[in-house]
């Protein structure tokens, strides 16, 4: 892994993830850059990812959506990826995520999570996640099974989506909005990992509703509140000051 700058980028939006980030950092793969972006962790967790070699960005505002923002507005690479920090996913089965979206095949390559083992998805989680892709395949037409947040896309066209959402909705409103400017959107099986520590966002029913709760509200979205330029290949409007965050992710 390296902290110059490189052809791949991942963000891996990070809240109190010190015991899960060694093990995360070490499967990135050889020349891509980690961006850990930190929302407000207490337990040393930038610390630890600088020692393993990523860059660490610090997003202050506290949500999901705003981690992985501040991370795709740092990043620099042609290509982004997007992997949790628990250590439910293995970031190296985004290299042929990456191969696909550099060749030209699809636009934006979804994880679809498997759980392996007991424990890996809780039932309130799954049964969540079930009923979204549901809505999403109404709205949008797409055939996808899961909302993952392993993900790979370049990074022009991500940032010209104009993503507004700061909390759970935020990877929702990333497909939907791909899928509204026609993006070829592409889903392959990952496997999914008992996570390391307690979730921020499924690990309870109350997060699991709110988690739905925001997601319902990026489903209502028409497809005319997404810019025009959000097309692959399109290079992404000026941002005004203050629309995103300094480089420097938060409680879901």
């Amino acid at each position: 892994m390296t902290t110059t700058s490189s052809d791949v980028d991942v963000v891996l939006p990070c809240l109190n993830e010190a015991e899960a980030l060694p093990w995360v950092l070490e499967r990135i793969p050889p020349g891509w850059r980690a961006l850990v972006v930190d929302n407000g962790s207490t337990d040393g967790s930038d610390r630890i990812a600088r020692a393993f070699g990523a860059t660490v960005v610090h997003e202050p505002r506290r949500g999901f959506g705003a981690a992985c923002h501040a991370g795709l507005t740092a990043a620099t690479a042609d290509v982004v990826c997007f992997c949790d920090c628990d250590a439910s996913l293995d970031p190296s089965l985004l290299v042929p995520f990456v191969r696909e979206v550099r060749g030209g095949e699809a636009d934006l390559i979804l994880g679809r999570r498997r759980p392996q083992g007991r424990g890996a998805w809780p039932a309130h989680a799954r049964a969540g996640n079930l009923a979204l892709a549901r809505m999403l395949r109404r709205r949008t037409g797409l055939r996808l099974h899961d909302l993952g947040p392993l993900r790979a896309a370049r990074r022009e066209p991500l940032l010209a989506l104009g993503l507004t959402d700061r909390r759970s909705g935020y990877p929702l409103q990333m497909v939907v909005r791909a899928a509204d400017a026609g993006w070829r959107i592409a889903e392959h099986d990952v496997p999914y990992l008992p996570r390391t520590g307690a979730s921020k966002v499924t690990g309870t029913w109350r997060g699991t509703w709110q988690a739905v709760r925001d997601m319902s509200r990026v489903l209502g979205e028409a497809p005319g509140d997404a810019p025009a330029a959000g097309e692959p290949g399109d290079t992404p409007a000026a941002q005004t000051p203050g629309e995103t965050p300094a480089v420097g992710r938060g409680a879901q």
